[in-house]
């Protein structure tokens, strides 16, 4: 569980400068972020665009650990959940700002069939797998380096065949890139020597407040979605599109978070708040388009996220344990294909296969308002 302990920032001392453009201002700093049970070191890169905006990016699970944005005035905060050290994140487990995989989300009774052959999975979510299983890749460690354009860092993680009982030795690079404009892309690009089944995203609790003692529920939010996928009791997907029209579920206009989340309804039941995924609206498959936009009344902010995927998985940080503060004090919006999609024929595939090249990207676009 996140603690209040947790998420209080530690002012790390940035060496190591890997590069500064001075056309672009932008920078990349890599620092000693911690050492792991086993000895092994784990580093964090800060890129710094020219308006001070900061972002900083573990090699522990390829995870956004900070997000400094300003508000209406300038001044900056974080807004995204993370924790002080790797050894916190390797402690607690925690999928936090983390690259999750090979399969984000859940599989139905931890196996799947693929050209006709049945793929046993690690089960660590009931009778389901969960985000890539017992050990998934926000619990590893990725190599990592900085781009030569200063502006970003890539890291890289190879997971072995039959890793979590997936098949395919799959070779994964996740990019990511803090714009002049202060929009952070993650691109997302994969290869596997046997066929597979994959499904990347970015797991970051955001709370634009800047304040985790804010909860998220007075946060204006809006969906690209006319529809979304319901679930049963173990939470995977029944198969069915589901309209959100006269549904709690309906975030196609601007509302607040909290509007909906004591309605009576037997999805919001069975996901103690807000955990689906929305089936977005796509002009072309695989285009860049625009999935939610989130606001913050009190600071100005507004975070609009684009992604080249078909869904968006709205969570409410309804398991989060508030150590100090309100519940419900912070969001995902995680892009993604559908959940338990190997076993729905209906649903965007996510099969790999070896010579191809697999390719996405999600942007954090942030501005403000008067």
């Amino acid at each position: 569980m996140l603690t209040g302990q947790m998420m209080r920032r530690a002012g790390l001392c940035l060496v190591a400068a890997m590069g500064v453009s001075m056309a672009s201002q932008a920078a990349v700093q890599k620092a000693r972020f911690g050492t792991l049970s086993d000895g092994r070191a784990v580093d964090i890169f800060t890129l710094t665009n020219k308006n001070g905006v900061e972002a900083r990016v573990s090699s522990w699970g390829a995870a956004l650990v900070s997000l400094k944005i300003p508000d209406r005035t300038g001044k900056l905060a974080d807004v995204v959940l993370g924790l002080d050290t790797a050894e916190a994140y390797e402690q607690s487990g925690t999928v936090a700002g983390a690259s999750v995989g090979r399969y984000a989300n859940r599989i139905a009774g931890g196996s799947f069939v693929l050209d006709g052959v049945t793929y046993s999975l690690a089960k660590n979510n009931g009778p389901n797998t969960l985000h890539g299983g017992i050990k998934g890749f926000h619990k590893q460690l990725w190599t990592a380096e900085p781009l030569a354009s200063d502006d970003g860092v890539v890291l890289t993680y190879v997971s072995a065949d039959a890793e979590e009982g997936f098949p395919g030795a799959l070779t994964l690079k996740v990019t990511y890139r803090l714009a002049a404009d202060n929009a952070l892309s993650i691109t997302y690009d994969a290869t596997t020597t046997k066929p597979t089944v994959i499904n990347f995203t970015n797991h970051s609790y955001f709370n634009l407040s800047g304040n985790r003692e804010t909860p998220i529920t007075g946060e204006i939010l809006s969906i690209n979605a006319d529809h979304y996928t319901p679930v049963d009791d173990t939470l995977i997907p029944t198969g069915e599109i589901r309209p959100v029209a006269g549904s709690p579920f309906d975030f196609r206009a601007p509302i607040a978070v909290g509007t909906y989340l004591a309605e009576a309804d037997v999805q919001m039941k069975r996901t103690k708040g807000y955990d689906l995924n929305w089936v977005l609206n796509q002009p072309k498959t695989g285009a860049l388009t625009s999935a939610a936009v989130v606001s913050d009344p009190i600071s100005g902010r507004v975070m609009e996220v684009k992604t080249t995927e078909p869904g968006v998985q709205f969570f409410t940080g309804n398991i989060l344990e508030p150590a100090s503060g309100p519940a419900r004090f912070a969001l995902c919006l995680e892009t993604q294909h559908f959940p338990d999609s190997p076993h729905h024929a209906n649903f965007p595939t996510t099969v790999l296969r070896p010579g191809e090249s697999y390719h996405s990207e999600t942007v954090f676009a942030f501005h403000t308002t008067k």
